[in-house]
């Protein structure tokens, strides 16, 4: 009697913040992302019939932990890596990737300088920090909010996000004053910004929970700051436990989110499937999930599972994702190769019912 042997998996590394310090939900919904899109690929035969297995590690959004997690993915053979939310443990990630020649689809990170020089093994889905945020910048001019202020955290990514929003309102005459949400408390700040000179806007650059929750709760309740728009460009309140923590003070907060006006056929059910998988509504981190193994499993089957073949096919990609049709360029002075762009959109909470979300404004398509 004879048995077969099955074929060796080929393996891909995944990297996702499932413990704090890093922001859990976010981890979780990648995770479900990439995992759903892995199940689907199996259920079509793998990659030359060679089953996909992800391999998963815990970044808690920490740089020297995402390194060490990327060394020890490329020791295990992985033919390439995904993932990764927190932008400081993606760019290390994408270093370590880059110095081991192993390439890397980065799915949620939006830091521009993703590597601190140019390279052909990194790619990156999300897109970058100077692009969306411009969008977030002239929604507020479109609405009339030039005076703006930001309750910003030290921080590579909030200073980054800053320095795109006053350059890109100081070409229309705009401003931005910065308050330092570290050495504030939530009241302070607020006097400060009622101190401030017409502030129209609050924009929260800060962690989750804390502090956004505290200052968004102090910031309603101040009479001095009725009428007071407050918005939070790097997308805390697309997450369920903003709304669990907030109701209704989280709704009407304006933040990014990458996702079409408009589903597509796959794009409605992959949201099925992951709702389902969730029990409850996806998040956009979730379809980055998808997308990522999406191409990297069209990349596998098209050019094998060589390290430096599967980098350099990224540019001669075209790959039907859940959100719209991916292909791979360089953009000027962009390091990695970038999706440009992915639907850039921003949304809020309903007031009148804070689970539900209304697109304010779409990005004009690339």
């Amino acid at each position: 009697m004879s048995t077969t042997t099955p074929p060796p998996p080929v393996r891909i590394g995944a990297l996702a913040p499932l413990t704090r310090p890093g922001w859990t939900e976010a981890g979780r919904q990648l995770l479900a992302g990439l995992e759903l899109a892995v199940e689907e690929a199996n259920a079509a035969g793998g990659i030359d019939g060679r089953p996909l297995d992800l391999v998963v590690r815990d970044t808690a959004a920490d740089p020297r932990r995402a390194a060490s997690a990327v060394e020890e993915l490329a020791g295990l053979g992985v033919a390439a890596l995904a993932g990764e939310y927190h932008s400081v443990a993606a760019r290390a990630a994408a270093e370590r990737a880059d110095a081991l020649g192993v390439p890397f689809l980065c799915s949620s990170a939006v830091l521009d300088a993703l590597t601190g020089q140019p390279t052909d093994r990194v790619a990156r889905l999300a897109p970058a920090q100077s692009h969306g945020w411009r969008v977030y910048a002239d929604f507020l001019l479109a609405a009339g909010h030039t005076r703006v202020a930001v309750a910003a955290e030290p921080s590579l990514y909030w200073a980054a996000g800053t320095g795109v929003l006053r350059d890109r309102l100081a070409s229309r005459g705009g401003t931005v004053t910065a308050l330092d949400a570290h050495a504030l408390p939530p009241e302070a700040l607020c006097d400060a910004l009622a101190a401030a000179d017409g502030a129209t806007a609050l924009l929260l650059l800060t962690g989750f929970p804390d502090p956004a929750v505290p200052i968004v709760r102090a910031a309603r309740r101040d009479p001095r700051l009725a009428g007071l728009l407050i918005g939070a460009p790097a997308g805390q309140p697309e997450f369920a436990a903003w709304a669990a923590l907030l109701g209704e003070e989280g709704a009407a907060i304006p933040f990014l989110r990458y996702l079409p006006e408009r589903q597509s056929p796959l794009g409605a059910r992959v949201e099925a499937a992951l709702r389902a998988r969730l029990a409850a509504a996806p998040s956009f981190v979730a379809f980055e999930g998808y997308d990522t193994i999406a191409v990297l499993a069209e990349t596998l089957r098209a050019h094998g599972t060589d390290r430096e073949a599967i980098a350099g096919s990224w540019p001669r990609l075209t790959v039907e994702g859940s959100r719209g049709t991916i292909r791979f360029t360089r953009p000027a002075g962009a390091p990695v190769r970038q999706w440009a762009w992915p639907p850039v959109q921003v949304a809020d909470r309903d007031p009148a019912a804070p689970t539900r979300f209304r697109t304010l404004h779409t990005a004009a398509p690339a």
